[in-house]
């Protein structure tokens, strides 16, 4: 119903042969409040239109109309006020649809009544207006690194790149997306490295969205994914510059929205999404502990729980001896089987961590602490849970924090649920079984046609030197083999000091 209601609304605005005429235009937008248009001159008939909530109003005061009735009588035509304006971007059109466009995007139109079929289109947009200052990363932290982050406006973030990047090889293609909103998207890659087939797929898969209004990036990484129907995403998003920067030297595509603070980048790889930009900050051997770490931290958290349950279900025999009395003494009052008693709590620790998460920080931040304190001590003394599983299904939700991509530690959240359902009514034996069925799930998964389990399924030995690990700059000195970039080398470690030894 809602989109046609919208095919409607369009048809309703068109007349019959598909075009608007600028009467049309202007009366449709005389009916907000903020169009504002008068004439500057009745000899010369100089009509001014524009909507005061998208210009500068004091660019228009102090710059524009001064110009023109400095010059008003050397007017004669359109092109005349063109030369007196302080102002590089005015374009003269005929084009009453480039006259509607430009005019909600910010831009003053010009008239003049003995040619009133020519509009001079000036680009007088206030474009910091909304937007915010401060461009440091909100959700993805840093201890050693930049802490410098995207920010809603695009011109913003292409400055950013352009200025981290300072090299002609840097390629920015602008698309309109949106029937309505005519989102300004822009495709960033590496000219000469990224292949041109990742580039030509993300053109076209833009190219194809039909949507009415796109509101964030996040709705452009679902309308190009390879595979909806998957709770793990498909493209990496991300506010960090230098994160970005490092997929495009990788050889990955970048695309930009304007008015989403956060970045997509792909083809990506399952283990792109736990690697954090503070790996390559720290020594190797730190870098490679960490994401060891955040790896194992993962699988504790998927499968801690289900084990639990399993355990206590089916298997008390795998249960050592001297853990068995405590065990016991912990569920000795507790009257719901451990199934329940396991999602009991993984709700309760979903409920805080949504709460914690739509409060105001100071707010969410004691919410976090003093109601997961308070929940825990009350539902152990009132024997709705045991010790034991409190301190798993706490261990399990801290261990996925440990994931630097907030939409993978989403899915893994998710899929702890069936993995405890299956150890309730088939022990071990279903948590193997949710184990084969996730594997056979990842296998199939491709991120712009590339496997999402590469480098170990295709398996690529040589990309083992910065996936698991981190490996020493000495041995990272190529790219990918599995992105097909068109160079290979990305630099040559002892070049400088086999130049100094040969001289």
């Amino acid at each position: 119903m809602y989109f046609k209601f919208l095919e409607r609304f369009k048809n309703s605005q068109e007349p019959e042969n598909g075009t608007k005429s600028i009467k049309m235009i202007f009366q449709q937008a005389a009916k907000s409040s903020d169009f504002h248009q008068f004439s500057l001159s009745e000899e010369q008939g100089i009509t001014i239109s524009y909507y005061k909530s998208m210009v500068d109003p004091k660019k228009i005061n102090n710059l524009l109309l001064p110009a023109i009735q400095e010059h008003i009588e050397k007017i004669r035509e359109i092109n005349d006020i063109k030369k007196f304006i302080p102002f590089e971007n005015a374009i003269v059109t005929t084009n009453p649809l480039d006259v509607e466009e430009k005019l909600i995007k910010g831009y003053v139109i010009v008239q003049l009544k003995d040619s009133n079929q020519y509009f001079l289109t000036i680009n007088i947009d206030n474009a910091n207006l909304g937007y915010r200052e401060n461009n440091d990363t909100e959700n993805e932290f840093s201890v050693i690194g930049p802490k410098v982050g995207f920010v809603e406006n695009i011109s913003t973030n292409l400055h950013l790149l352009r200025k981290q990047m300072a090299v002609t090889e840097l390629v920015f293609e602008e698309i309109k997306i949106g029937s309505m909103s005519k989102t300004e998207v822009v495709i960033a890659y590496l000219d000469g490295i990224t292949n041109p087939e990742y580039i030509q797929t993300v053109r076209q898969r833009l190219k194809d969205i039909n949507f009415d209004v796109i509101f964030d990036n996040s709705q452009i990484d679902q309308m190009i994914s390879d595979h909806s129907n998957t709770p793990f995403p498909i493209f990496l998003s991300t506010e960090r510059i230098d994160r970005v920067l490092y997929a495009m030297i990788s050889g990955q595509v970048a695309i930009l929205s304007n008015g989403s603070p956060y970045i997509v980048t792909g083809p990506t790889t399952i283990l792109d999404f736990f690697i954090s930009p503070e790996d390559y900050y720290l020594n190797w051997v730190l870098g490679s502990f960490f994401r060891i770490i955040r790896i194992i931290s993962v699988i504790f958290s998927l499968f801690a729980t289900p084990i639990y349950v399993a355990i206590l279900t089916f298997h008390y025999e795998v249960v050592p001896d001297d853990l068995l009395q405590p065990l016991i003494s912990s569920r000795a009052h507790v009257p719901f089987p451990p199934v329940w008693e396991a999602i009991f709590l993984e709700i309760t620790i979903e409920l805080l961590r949504e709460a914690g998460a739509r409060l105001p920080t100071k707010i969410g931040q004691t919410l976090g602490i003093v109601g997961g304190i308070v929940i825990g001590q009350a539902s152990v003394q009132a024997a709705l849970t045991s010790n034991i599983l409190l301190i798993i299904v706490s261990s399990s939700a801290l261990a996925s924090f440990t994931t630097p991509i907030f939409k993978m530690s989403n899915a893994i959240r998710l899929i702890r649920f069936p993995l405890i359902l299956l150890a309730a009514f088939l022990g071990g034996f279903g948590i193997i079984i949710g184990f084969v069925l996730l594997l056979g799930h990842l296998l199939k998964l491709k991120s712009l046609g590339n496997p999402y389990m590469v480098p170990l399924f295709p398996f690529r030995i040589k990309n083992f030197r910065d996936s698991f690990i981190r490996s020493s700059y000495q041995f990272t000195t190529t790219r990918s083999r599995f992105l097909r970039p068109l160079s290979l080398k990305r630099y040559t470690p002892n070049q400088d000091k086999d130049d100094i030894n040969n001289e």
